[in-house]
């Protein structure tokens, strides 16, 4: 840990005093700090003990939160990144503003403020310290009883993520993500494999013959209506989700819109999305593992990563496992951090200051507004632990919030050029109200999924601002203003990569379901793997012969 922070520091010293050095890393981001970044960004504790009980106690249904963001990342490649960077954007609500009008970038900017401030922060430093807390007997170590010993974890957490955040900015952030995903990538490799072997009674082939052939139905992702994510979500709310989370959240695109090109950001973007697809291997096998080794009989189905941990990784590499574990709470909570700060500087005190701010100024306003989020977190976050039956109910659901809107304005103001800012105004108000009757007074009326209600809640929202371009069109139609700050010429190789990227979603589908591993592994399976490996042969090669004619 003191490893990463002396690089991070030796890398971001003398070039976060500018807006763009500490908001966009002065927008030099190359590929491996987007892609490592992006990953340990979206993965936290959350992850590693959530979907390996996930797996335990069901199957492997709930990998499609994780395989298909590769899908979202693809859409980010080729729609989103090129018009943000062209537009050479800081943030989300600074497009809304270039598009719509000032009262939609608040009230977007009021959206993701509330989301991160009361939910989301204090939740990843919450379930990060939980985390710890059953991984290492911190109680027992340190003689506390839980509670204070859950302050202490959460403050301990969140002054070093601060860090980071406050004194480095994006850089550092983007820097420290990527070293502490290599370890990430590590364990993740190592516990699977050490659980084959601990399976297998010391062999891992064997081990593997048992994860393979005992209990099938644990390997199969085509989930039902009682598993904790049905197929059919995939295709409905999954994908609105995906796009919000991937496309348009702050916390997550930041370090894209610091790319250093749009053929930089695109390598980041497909890379991280590669990850994806790798995270049922390192983080939902392991669930399955243990339940082959445990059986079912685990008091609770969270139980299951942390006892796999000490069953099978050796003690002396525990302190290296705390080092990866805290390193993936921390980039989670330094990038919500820096992405809270950023909406505050630019796109509520830079707007009151009348673009009179300088350089410093709004720096050091983020600074102090990093600072005050991160105590508020420090209190909000233990007092989860009061009421976590029902907080964590609105952790899980309360991004719904926001995210669904957001996606509808973002994709109707970048392909129609008519559309009002009333629009906009009139589709944050319809969701906020329609999705709190829908989740907390018609929750037992209308038991339709949670996904389901996005994607009927999308077509709406959709609906009402293409109504409202019709009936009250913009006065003059919008153009797009291009502010190009970095080579915009696309990788060549984005798109046979792309299509690799869809293959592998595909092929793990295919896997992982009653044709494949979870069932009889007939010809099917290999006749549909064998197209989508020749397809992808045949387009790399045309990309091949393509580059060299060039």
């Amino acid at each position: 840990m003191a490893l990463v922070a002396l690089i991070s520091w030796w890398k971001t010293r003398g070039t976060v005093d500018s807006k763009e050095g500490y908001f966009l890393a002065g927008r030099g981001l190359g590929a491996t700090f987007i892609a490592g970044s992006l990953l340990l960004t979206n993965l936290s504790a959350e992850q590693l003990i959530g979907l390996n009980g996930s797996a335990y106690g069901f199957n492997l249904s709930s990998m499609a939160w994780e395989v298909t963001a590769a899908i979202a990342t693809i859409a980010m490649a080729f729609i989103f990144l090129p018009k943000y960077l062209a537009g050479a954007f800081t943030t989300l609500p600074e497009f809304l503003n270039d598009r719509f009008d000032p009262v939609v970038r608040r009230m977007s900017v009021i959206l993701f403020m509330l989301g991160y401030g009361l939910v989301t922060i204090p939740s990843v430093l919450y379930s990060g310290s939980v985390a710890v807390l059953q991984l290492f007997n911190v109680t027992e170590l340190t003689g506390l009883d839980y509670f204070p010993a859950l302050v202490a974890t959460v403050i301990s957490i969140g002054l070093i993520g601060s860090v980071y955040a406050v004194f480095g900015g994006l850089k550092a952030v983007a820097i420290s993500d990527t070293i502490n995903g290599i370890g990430l990538l590590i364990i993740g490799i190592l516990v699977p494999v050490l659980g084959l072997i601990a399976l297998g009674q010391g062999d891992f082939g064997l081990g593997v013959d048992k994860l393979v052939n005992d209990h099938p139905e644990k390997l199969n992702a085509i989930g039902g209506a009682e598993d904790p994510t049905p197929f059919g979500t995939i295709f409905t709310g999954m994908v609105f989700a995906n796009l919000f989370y991937w496309c348009t959240n702050q916390y997550v695109i930041q370090r894209t819109l610091g790319a250093a090109s749009l053929a930089e950001g695109q390598k980041g973007v497909l890379f991280s999305g590669f990850f994806k697809v790798l995270v049922p291997f390192l983080m939902m096998i392991p669930g399955v593992i243990a339940f082959h080794l445990y059986g079912p009989g685990l008091g609770s189905i969270d139980q299951a990563y942390p006892r796999l941990i000490k069953d099978v990784l050796p003690v002396y590499l525990s302190g290296f496992f705390l080092a990866v574990l805290l390193g993936a709470v921390f980039s989670s909570f330094n990038s919500l951090l820096n992405s809270a700060a950023t909406l505050f500087s630019l796109d509520v005190y830079a707007p009151a200051r009348k673009g009179q701010a300088s350089d410093a100024d709004l720096v050091r306003v983020a600074k102090i507004a990093s600072i005050v989020i991160a105590l508020f977190s420090f209190v909000v976050a233990p007092m989860l632990y009061f009421a976590e039956a029902g907080l964590w109910q609105v952790i899980r659901i309360f991004t719904g919030f926001y995210n669904i809107p957001t996606v509808v304005i973002v994709i109707v103001g970048l392909f129609t050029a008519r559309v009002p800012a009333l629009g906009a105004k009139l589709v944050i108000v319809f969701h906020v109200i329609a999705y709190g009757l829908l989740r907390f007074v018609l929750d037992d009326v209308l038991t339709i999924h949670f996904l389901h209600q996005y994607a009927i809640l999308f077509i709406i929202e959709v609906g009402i601002m293409l109504t409202a371009g019709i009936f009250k069109p913009r006065e003059t139609a919008w153009a797009f203003t291009r502010n190009e700050q970095v080579d915009m010429t696309p990788w060549r190789f984005a798109r046979p990569l792309a299509i690799t990227l869809f293959s592998c979603v595909v092929a793990l589908y295919l896997l992982f379901s009653p044709i494949g591993l979870a069932g009889i592994m007939d010809s099917l399976f290999y006749a549909l793997i064998g197209i989508l490996l020749m397809a992808n042969i045949g387009i790399w090669f045309r990309a091949r012969a393509k580059t060299l004619t060039i």
